[in-house]
């Protein structure tokens, strides 16, 4: 009996991947949002009524190619960056190597498309996965308090879609632009991380000190 139930999960979950290969396919031949239920249907070579015993909907559908694809890029970024210890270097690296990995896979490029609705960004921005990956990736360069992590995830993973919906003029212009204005306030210097820390430390006092009165 066990044997059977672990052959019927394989069994799904190769049924999911090639459904969800299917709709990558699609995705980097035309807009994401023009590609329906009937259309991956075809694509995966099953019926209607099956696809949808694996996935109730499009958002549904949707939301699971986003978290796969989310997975293997996060693995492949963190074998490409391996080896890079300081953590500015780091991170650097791993926002512009990220970048580089989606425009080179078209079914991934396609979810940032200019010229269409911008599913991708709104994918990205609500997607959980994304985020808890995105933090993690942070607190690796350096601890620090997870509410303040999961904020500065939450706006750069804002920053990465709107650079990969609206580029800069090359890739160097992109790096210059991550170097002056992300990079410092996503990895602040130990000098100005100590000074921030000083600062919320005062003002706290200064709450409890006006408390008492």
């Amino acid at each position: 009996m066990a044997g059977n139930d672990w052959l019927g999960s394989r069994r799904s979950e190769v049924a999911t991947d090639r459904i969800l290969d299917a709709a990558g396919e699609l995705f980097a031949e035309r807009d994401v949002a023009g590609v329906g239920m009937n259309d991956i249907a075809r694509a995966a070579g099953c019926s209607r009524a099956t696809l949808y015993r694996y996935f109730e909907n499009r958002e549904v559908l949707h939301t699971a190619y986003v978290h796969r694809e989310a997975y293997r890029l996060h693995q492949q970024l963190t074998q490409l960056i391996d080896g890079i210890g300081h953590p500015r270097e780091r991170l650097l690296a791993g926002l512009t190597t990220a970048m580089q990995l989606v425009r080179e896979s078209p079914a991934l490029s396609a979810w940032f498309a200019a010229a269409g609705s911008p599913i991708g960004a709104e994918m990205a921005e609500q997607s959980e996965v994304i985020q808890a990956l995105t933090s993690a990736f942070l607190l690796s360069l350096h601890p620090d308090d997870q509410a303040v992590v999961n904020r500065r995830a939450r706006w750069l993973v804002r920053v990465l879609t709107s650079l990969l919906i609206f580029p800069g003029r090359d890739a160097e212009d992109e790096r210059t632009m991550l170097e002056e204005f992300v990079i410092p306030v996503v990895c602040p210097s130990e000098s100005a991380a100590e000074a921030a820390s000083n600062q919320n430390s005062e003002r706290s006092f200064g709450v409890n000190r006006r408390s008492e009165f």
